[in-house]
């Protein structure tokens, strides 16, 4: 949540984050109006307590007409410091609410919405089929020949969006996020295979159950959610604990099923397994005292880019708007790669700085050197997911139907080379 001081200290910062996001800047007002009335009714009522407790000490030596009186003036206290309570609680509630309404203040992001992001650079150069004289097929054309990818039966069995990754499909997907995790692993990072059920009160301690809560898989008669990433449960991991992050950040790579309900993308996507219901990824996820948060983003970007590297596919780094950001992220990088069929880029990975903003709603502290606590800094980032089989078997293919394996990826199938198609 929004840190409540920082609104205090400087409210025209968090207006101009709310504008840049596309929010509404008056909630800012909203908050701070609320936070006046709750701390007034509490002066206040602390006041006539006080009072409360002087006048009883005084009724009990009074007598007579004096002692009616002030058990008059207590009973009329006692009216006014149930008012006050009343109204410090209804102010409270309204504070609690807007501090979950105000997304976390950006941090450096460009203003405006989707289509507004910077592109930071780009690397690799996209291949030219036409130079090497065949039409590029696309995934799914590719994925069928290759016997890796059945969305027909998908659909029978499931519904619209949904797939079998078969055979040597099934097999580049668990080499693509082994590699992932043991590159973490090397990086130093706890491997985790997380819970994709999660509680209401993790579901939103994340930041997830707000203006897009209805991507969100909910089982009802359970009271709990389905996870779109383990991003979720990670956060959670340490919530309502003080870490000791003196020797360090803790990280955490989570692998998982991932599942997000695409609301709002009706024909979008819909061919293939770019945009689905269900998949794989394996997720970063740092711990880390503020100060270093922005280092430590930077970082995480370095580790998406080194395995985007060993997949060996041309990329582009963006720098996501304001607009486009979730309510948790500060700021957001973003690495997209080419997909030759649709000529456009794609994106493969995200990572995001959250600053305190998870922390603070999960209450998730450290222990500083001179033994007070304050909430951490929270960042989370894209190391593989289904999604890249797309770009490797597009921006790896042959003119036989044939895809070349990156050599970062063949120990992981043991050292094959080449998918061969299993069907003309």
């Amino acid at each position: 949540m929004i840190d409540l001081r920082a609104v205090r200290d400087n409210p025209d910062l968090v207006r101009a984050s709310q504008a840049a996001r596309g929010d509404d800047p008056a909630l800012v007002d909203e908050l701070l109006d609320a936070d006046a009335r709750r701390r007034s009714a509490l002066t206040g009522y602390e006041q006539l307590r006080a009072e409360q407790k002087s006048l009883g000490k005084d009724v009990a030596k009074a007598q007579g007409d004096e002692k009616a009186a002030l058990l008059a003036r207590t009973k009329e206290l006692a009216e006014q410091v149930k008012a006050l309570q009343a109204d410090a609680d209804a102010a409270a509630r309204a504070l609690d609410d807007l501090t979950y309404r105000i997304a976390n203040i950006v941090e450096g992001a460009p203003p405006g919405g989707e289509d507004d992001y910077v592109v930071l650079r780009t690397e690799g150069t996209p291949r030219d089929f036409a130079a090497e004289g065949f039409e590029p097929r696309d995934h799914l054309d590719l994925g069928e020949r290759l016997g890796a990818i059945d969305t027909e039966r998908g659909a029978k069995v499931s519904g619209a969006r949904f797939y079998y990754l078969t055979g040597i499909g099934a097999r580049l997907e668990l080499a693509l996020l082994n590699a992932a995790m043991d590159q973490a692993y090397q990086a130093g990072f706890t491997p985790m295979i997380t819970p994709t059920l999660v509680k209401p009160d993790v579901m939103a301690g994340t930041g997830f159950l707000g203006k897009h809560a209805d991507e969100i898989y909910r089982l009802e008669a359970d009271d709990l959610y389905l996870t779109g990433t383990s991003e979720v449960a990670l956060a959670g991991y340490h919530s309502g604990e003080i870490l000791d992050l003196s020797a360090g950040p803790r990280r955490y790579a989570g692998w998982s099923a991932c599942y997000r309900r695409e609301a709002g993308s009706y024909g979008k996507d819909t061919r293939g397994i770019i945009r689905v219901h269900q998949f794989h990824k394996v997720e970063m996820f740092s711990y880390v005292p503020v100060e270093d948060a922005e280092a430590e983003h930077l970082r995480l970007l370095a580790w998406e880019e080194e395995m985007l590297a060993k997949a060996e596919l041309p990329y582009r780094v963006i720098d996501t708007a304001a607009g486009d950001l979730g309510s948790s992220a500060a700021r957001k990088f973003d690495c997209e790669a080419w997909l030759p069929t649709q000529q456009r880029f794609l994106e493969l990975t995200s990572t995001s700085n959250c600053t305190t903003f998870q922390a603070r709603r999960l209450g998730t502290r450290e222990r500083t050197a001179t033994g007070e606590t304050r909430p951490v800094a929270t960042l989370n980032g894209t190391l593989g997911t289904t999604r890249w089989i797309v770009a490797i078997l597009e921006n790896h293919q042959q003119a036989d139907g044939s895809v070349r394996v990156p050599e970062g990826l063949r120990p992981y199938l043991g050292g094959l080379e080449v998918l061969e198609p299993v069907k003309a």
